[in-house]
């Protein structure tokens, strides 16, 4: 169902959790609220006349969130510091601050995937109670969350990270779903309820199917319709729906409610859902947000742990360069040419290398024949060079190759968006897949830029790529992607590469792309903003000359080479680059030529756009849902822009172009507001045709008025009279089981016998039917089946690709991502076991060194390790496997005492996470070395007790560490008036000061209580000290993290001397002892 979530900020609450007499674990919330207090902002606001947030601007508000958190991390690993974003967080800023902004298009993207994943199930499974935890699916609805997370965490071990994308969004809108849908908030849970993200773990107990639940609302008041015991004993329960009449609900139960919930009229009669501050518990519909919100950020949290800060950027689209995608043709006859691009391969990773420009990813495929792949990606240079210097041009056999096969493989391995470069000497021997092919080039608007040295098999070598079929099936793919065909010999190869360093760039803009069959005269106008740089013009072509005109009137011919509007020019084969001097505004481009020829304008700028065709819902909410394949021709239709880059640019017009004729259908633009905006179309181009933006933006450098932009979409799309559907509520496959595929085909066009073809890029078996029956406007329904053979390494991505094609030519896809995964069956964390302690710290840290030395073992059940990492520390962490065995491993640390702290992330072969936490810290000079082992983790800073330790947010009035409250016995609360402050930096006290742990029943984490023992004592005994750094405690509470277990160990030094005075700090240094103990609290909470 859809899950709306209030505007009111975040609130971190403190109550006790009645979760089988444990807290949530919430060592992340710590981190987000510290994140909070340092951004200023609260990253939930929108606008006040809208009170509702939706499942996307949820997800959002959490994704922008832990981005950034994990940009900071990365940032202060490298001994640096991000420069925070200045109110409101957006995917612009986002990336500024993560030093990556040329990226913002791609984490846009990945943000806007993940968003339309969630609102998908709304769109594809309303009926499904499991995937809203309707009905009291818990098991279902759970089982749902943990293999999606399963799943994520696999794609992300083998870098598929579209693939995880997709998986997050499903998965999120099930797990929102429960804190709007069930009773969790009505119990007085302020926090997530972790067990949900967890295999095997209890969420708590659940109603029986015979047991009451509510009670009749009275009138429209449903604030108490929950029976009491129900709460009383914190029993789990969710409403029934039922859209459909005749309607029904097991007797006493509750029912969802709402408009659509028919059973909502029926006794028990109202609805307990908190979807939107009008829903029948709307007034809960606050608290159900903060769960919502933080229970999103608890998921991302374990992903990031289990793949890794910076892989885990990379499946956020936060990357410095684009990717560097070859897909090279291996026979006999090439051998020139791979070593040109073995040249070509060296000098880009050489001359970008430590720049925004170096590439993210290495992507390379071989083809040959029969043969093609196997895919490689890569971040390490060095493997990517290796790869290309491995290769060797042999056999072949006839001359056409499989080179549509090499480029499917390419396009579904490589990110969306990549500059793919086809080397190839002959002509496509599986032509057939053209169609799968143009349909993969529209689904990921990757650009394909074909160099083709030779005569593809034609009569003779001046033939140009038109004068034959076996050519223009290149031409037809560039064309359709924004790239170029370029034929030269193969002596001048080297010399048209550089269009590979030109546009390899993560800031390449396109303004301007055309082309002309006919080879009749044309005139061209583009606009050009005061950020663009590097204005160049591409032509492929051959027999054409042409005319530019600047915007100051200025003009200049192509025979003239040393006019003022061009800095260099030059022509190889059918390939003209012209660099301009680049001016702003509206430039002019007159051709003529007696063939057919392609024009490309681009230059390098961060502003630029992405775009999705809208249709109507078929949903009982209704609205627009993402239209995952070509629009329906001859219907109006709305396409969704978003302008990335820029947190200023507004769009003014939008047009759809005929990308043979020029001919345009203007839109009329709606601002969603975000830098989204929402254009109407009463009719589409019958042909080919690309998205023409204009708008405006105030980020002059020059003048303060705003200045005009234009771009174009890299690709070109085609409507479609022809309509292909998959309705899945699984995109998880087994190895070696066969895996179901319904499809549904209908038109909208004349009816008849409609080819079916259905393709996948691992080759895997399948079996589709051969063609379909429609009548005239109307549909046919079938099943297919793909199977991954039995060996299939879990988390592997197979892209299928289904076509359906009338008797009249007329052709539409549908595309569809499965993650074949083995089931788990290892659900246990690896275990930290501490060997020894080196400690060897002194007054001056610089001059001293402490290390551990630990085993980690994944023996109960293991997979094995996969990865070992440490956080926050500074030091060196050596890792060895332990002879003779594949599941233990020896760590031993070492850090300068200036770096006290350490968490050491181990991750088992599925993902299950291991965080472990050390701290040594040295407190005066005559020092003994006490050490303290938390392994209960109970980590909630995020509900509300009379005792509460480390509260930030919440009245009490025995809080200790209590920041922002106003208490009489508040311990070290450095905001709020206190009559007995102790630690209280800027009050005067005589009891003792910066004690942190004086014997008390009831202190949690109160390190200045009133008391005559020793000051800055850190060893006497506490039997309910919770985070108390000194004390041994199996109810450590704050202990925060997300993962199935975290261990902590301290080491604190502890003075063999006691003093009874106060330590007087300055203001400086009480702010540095602050931020330590924040740092302390994200570490060991």
């Amino acid at each position: 169902m859809k899950f709306f979530i209030s505007t009111t900020a975040l609130r971190a609450e403190v109550q006790t959790s009645h979760l089988n007499g444990r807290c949530a674990e919430m060592r992340w919330f710590a981190a987000l609220c510290l994140l909070l207090l340092q951004t200023g902002a609260h990253g939930f606001d929108v606008n006040e006349q809208d009170a509702s947030l939706s499942h996307q601007e949820i997800t959002e508000a959490a994704l922008l969130e832990v981005t950034l958190e994990v940009c900071r991390a990365v940032a202060k690993a490298a001994g640096k510091d991000i420069k925070e974003p200045s109110g409101s967080l957006t995917a612009t800023s986002v990336a500024v601050a993560c030093e990556a902004k040329k990226s913002s298009k791609s984490f846009s993207n990945a943000i806007e995937v993940i968003k339309d994943e969630n609102v998908g199930v709304d769109q594809r499974f309303f009926w499904s109670s499991r995937h809203h935890f309707d009905a009291e699916q818990f098991t279902k609805g759970k089982k749902l969350v943990t293999d999606g997370i399963a799943a994520v965490k696999a794609n992300n071990k083998l870098q598929k990270y579209e693939a995880a994308r997709e998986r997050l969004g499903q998965l999120f809108h099930t797990l929102q779903d429960f804190y709007s849908h069930s009773n969790w908030v009505e119990m007085g849970n302020k926090n997530p309820n972790t067990n949900l993200i967890k295999v095997n773990a209890d969420i708590g107990k659940t109603a029986d199917k015979d047991r009451a639940t509510c009670r009749s609302c009275v009138g429209d008041d449903c604030k108490n319709n929950i029976l009491e015991d129900i709460l009383k004993e914190k029993i789990l329960t969710t409403g029934y729906f039922d859209a459909v009449l005749p309607s029904s609900k097991p007797a006493g139960k509750c029912s969802h409610g709402g408009k659509f919930d028919r059973t909502r009229k029926m006794d028990p009669k109202g609805g307990i859902n908190k979807d939107t501050l009008d829903s029948e518990h709307g007034h809960l519909h606050n608290q159900a947000a903060n769960v919502a919100i933080a229970a999103t950020s608890e998921v991302l949290q374990d992903v990031r742990a289990a793949a890794g800060d910076k892989e885990f950027l990379q499946m956020m689209g936060i990357k410095k360069g684009k990717p560097l995608c070859f897909v090279i043709d291996t026979t006999g006859s090439m051998g020139n040419d791979i070593s040109t691009v073995r040249t070509i391969t060296a000098y880009i990773i050489d001359s970008k290398a430590g720049t925004d420009d170096e590439p993210s990813d290495y992507v390379l495929v071989p083809f040959n024949d029969p043969d093609f792949g196997p895919l490689t990606r890569t971040t390490d240079a060095d493997d990517f060079k290796n790869a290309i210097y491995s290769l060797s041009a042999v056999g072949g056999g006839d001359f056409a190759e499989m080179s549509l096969s090499g480029l499917q493989l390419a396009l579904t391995g490589s990110p969306p968006g990549s500059e793919i470069y086809v080397f190839t000497d002959a002509s496509a021997k599986d032509g057939h897949l053209l169609g799968t092919v143009l349909a993969l080039i529209e689904q990921t608007r990757s650009v394909v830029t074909v160099l083709i040295t030779g005569s593809l098999g034609l009569r003779r070598r001046r033939e140009t790529l038109d004068d034959n079929p076996l050519g223009s099936v290149y031409k037809q793919l560039a064309e359709a992607s924004g790239g170029q065909a370029i034929q030269v010999t193969k002596s001048e190869l080297a010399e048209v590469t550089s269009i590979i360093t030109d546009t390899s760039s993560s800031s390449v803009v396109k303004l301007l792309q055309a082309s002309r069959n006919a080879g009749n005269p044309d005139n061209f106008t583009f606009s050009v903003d005061d950020s663009v740089k590097n204005l160049t013009m591409y032509i492929t072509g051959r027999s054409l000359s042409f005319t530019i005109t600047s915007p100051s009137g200025v003009t200049q011919s192509s025979t003239d080479t040393t006019g003022p509007l061009v800095i260099s020019s030059s022509t190889v084969g059918n390939f003209q680059t012209v660099k301009l001097n680049t001016q702003v505004g509206v430039w002019k481009v007159e051709m003529v030529s007696t063939s057919a020829y392609n024009l490309k304008v681009v230059g390098e700028n961060h502003i630029d756009f992405l775009f999705t065709f809208l249709k109507d819902s078929e949903s009982p909410y209704g609205g627009l849902e993402v239209l995952s394949n070509r629009p329906r021709s001859g219907e109006n239709t709305t396409l969704r822009v978003t302008v990335t880059g820029s947190d200023s640019a507004t769009v003014t017009e939008v047009t759809l172009v005929e990308f043979f004729t020029s001919v345009m259908v203007n839109g009329s633009v709606e601002d969603q507001g975000k830098g989204v905006f929402h254009v109407r179309f009463d009719t589409i181009p019958s042909d080919d045709f690309v998205v023409l933006v204009m708008g405006q933006t105030n980020t002059s450098s020059t003048r303060n008025s705003a200045t005009s932009f234009q771009r174009q979409s890299s690709s070109s799309i085609k409507a479609s009279a022809v309509s292909v559907s998959i309705t899945l509520t699984n995109r998880v496959a087994e190895p070696g089981v066969s895996f179901s595929v319904p499809f549904s085909v209908s038109t909208s066009g004349t009816g008849g016998n409609f080819t079916i073809t259905a393709t996948n890029d691992q080759g895997y078996s399948s079996s589709f039917p051969p063609s379909l029956s429609l009548p005239t406007g109307g549909s046919a329904n079938s099943t297919g089946t793909i199977t991954a053979p039995p060996d299939t390494p879990s988390g592997t991505d197979v892209t299928l690709t289904i076509e359906a094609t009338s008797p009249g030519g007329d052709t539409n896809y549908v595309v569809l991502r499965l993650t074949v995964l083995v089931p788990v069956t290892d659900v246990t964390a690896p275990v930290c076991q501490l060997s020894n302690v080196t400690d060897s710290c002194s007054d001056i840290c610089t001059e001293s060194t402490w290390g551990v030395s630990l085993q980690v073992r994944d023996e109960v059940s293991g997979t094995g390790i996969d990865s070992i990492t440490f956080r926050q520390g500074e030091g060196t962490l050596n890792t060895t496997l332990l002879s003779g065995t594949d599941s233990i491993m020896l760590l031993t640390y070492n850090a300068s005492c200036c770096s006290p702290d350490v968490e050491i992330i181990a991750v088992d072969n599925v993902g299950n996470v291991k965080s472990c936490f050390f701290s040594v810290r040295r407190a005066t000079t005559a020092m003994s070395t006490t050490l303290i082992t938390t392994t209960t983790a109970i980590h909630n800073i995020y509900t509300k007790s009379t005792t509460a330790a480390n509260n930030y947010s919440t009245k009490s009035t025995t809080d200790a560490n209590n920041y922002s409250t106003k208490s009489t016995t508040d311990a070290n609360n450095y905001s709020t008036k206190s009559t007995t402050d102790a630690n209280n930096y800027s009050t005067k006290s005589t009891t003792d000061a910066n004690n942190y742990s004086t014997k008390s029943t009831t202190d949690a984490n109160n390190y200045s209580t009133n008391s005559t023992t020793d000051a800055n004592n850190y060893s006497t005994k506490s039997t309910t000290d919770a985070n108390n750094y000194s004390t041994k405690s199996t109810t450590a509470a704050n202990n925060n993290s997300t993962n199935s277990d975290t261990t902590t160990t301290t080491i604190v030094t502890t003075p063999s001397k006691t003093s009874s005075a106060a330590v007087p700090l300055s203001t400086g240094a009480a702010q540095l002892f602050v931020l330590f103990l924040s740092a302390i609290i994200l570490s060991l909470c």
